[in-house]
């Protein structure tokens, strides 16, 4: 019997048939969780989140080694990350999210994403996106391939389009002219953040799940990073 996990899902109130609903798999596949069978890591990661719970105390055996209290999950490229992962960190915002990245079309196109963000502004969550100035051009270091200057503007213009209904509900919405090293995306104490590598598409780059902690300071370099930008970059009209 996995009594983590029960004690979690207990405090989290969330029943079989909710995680087996959540996760679009059989309650029966719930029931062996909690009897002991380690679930694949794409479930591991999902359940984890859902719980708000560390997948290290969820299944201590599976992650014998230790690794930073704010470092919740590393998915291997943004593929492999649960599109309830996205959805899951923007619904937990209470005061703030922030989106920072070279356009984020993929974000905005995703289903449930803008309804999620346009809820949570209604809530009273203070809501900035912050994506590139598809009017500069800025040599790219990571040769991703997706234009001569590593971002094509038609889609940056594209992700405007469509966030830019958010303004009426009071988002903020930012360019900047940064060659990004990350991107970012904060809800309260909360991140994604996407490692940019060098030749890398977009889509295959590793993206770490984060949650700020009084033990350490890797969150907060990354909160620190998207202000920093956002203070520098440029209202858009």
């Amino acid at each position: 019997m996995n009594e983590n996990l029960r004690r979690a899902m207990l405090r989290a109130r969330l029943s079989e048939e909710d995680a087996a609903a959540r996760l679009q798999v059989d309650p029966k596949t719930v029931r062996r969780w909690l009897e002991g069978r380690v679930p694949y890591p794409r479930y591991r990661w999902v359940l984890a989140s859902l719980l708000d719970a560390d997948e290290a105390d969820l299944w201590p055996d599976v992650h014998a080694r230790p690794r930073p209290p704010e470092l919740k999950a590393v998915y291997p490229n943004r593929q492999a990350t649960p599109h309830e992962i996205w959805l899951s960190l923007f619904r937990s915002a209470e005061h703030e999210i922030g989106i920072l990245d070279h356009n984020r079309l993929f974000l905005a196109q995703q289903p449930g994403v803008l309804d999620v963000l346009s809820e949570r502004a209604h809530a009273g969550a203070r809501l900035r996106i912050c994506v590139r100035d598809p009017a500069v051009h800025i040599a790219m270091e990571n040769g991703s391939g997706e234009g001569p200057s590593g971002i094509r503007p038609a889609k940056t213009r594209r992700a405007l389009d469509l966030f830019g209904g958010l303004r009426q509900i009071g988002a903020e919405i930012r360019l900047h002219q940064t060659a990004l090293y990350n991107s970012i995306y904060r809800a309260d104490s909360q991140l994604l953040v996407t490692q940019h590598v060098y030749g890398i598409p977009a889509e295959r780059e590793p993206v770490l799940c984060l949650r700020a902690a009084a033990a350490g300071d890797m969150a907060t370099a990354y909160i620190d990073a998207f202000d920093r930008i956002w203070a520098s970059a440029l209202r858009a009209e």
